[in-house]
């Protein structure tokens, strides 16, 4: 709880002051992010949430010109979303402010106790990931953007 806390509360203003997405829309930003765009369908899928759930949630994102709809690059019925140029604005803001405030909270820890909690964070969430049967696509870890600037996973 407190990890969630720290970073959604106070200690995160620190580091960013612009204007923050919301939970849900930097939850859907970065998996179109990291698979290209998708439908409705395939959000609600990949997060077990109702299509009116992700509708209300994209609806907001697409007013504030986060997301765009596209036809499907492979021919398909269904629109899909894809990220916007403000939105990948706003996700690098929002990430290099988590990061930031990450790397301030963990200042003097050494590099075996970083590399020591990021695999126990990794472990969980695969562990987590694995149980639902929700797998979250990663990169590699020497093409993640945090690997190449020394900042902690």
């Amino acid at each position: 709880m407190l990890l969630r806390r720290h970073a959604t509360m106070g200690t995160f203003r620190k580091f960013y002051s612009g204007d923050r997405l919301e939970r849900s829309a930097y939850i859907v930003l970065s998996r179109i992010e990291s698979e290209g765009p998708m439908s409705i369908g395939e959000l609600a899928d990949a997060f077990c949430l109702d299509t009116s759930t992700l509708n209300r949630q994209t609806a907001a994102m697409l007013r504030t010109r986060l997301l765009e709809r596209i036809p499907d690059p492979e021919g398909g019925v269904a629109r899909k979303l894809r990220i916007t140029a403000e939105g990948e604005r706003r996700l690098r803001g929002d990430r290099e402010a988590m990061l930031d405030c990450l790397g301030a909270t963990l200042e003097g820890w050494t590099r075996e106790e970083l590399a020591a909690f990021a695999a126990a964070l990794v472990r969980y969430n695969t562990t987590v990931e694995r149980a639902e049967d929700r797998p979250w696509p990663r990169p590699d870890a020497a093409e993640a953007p945090e690997a190449s600037r020394g900042r902690p996973a």
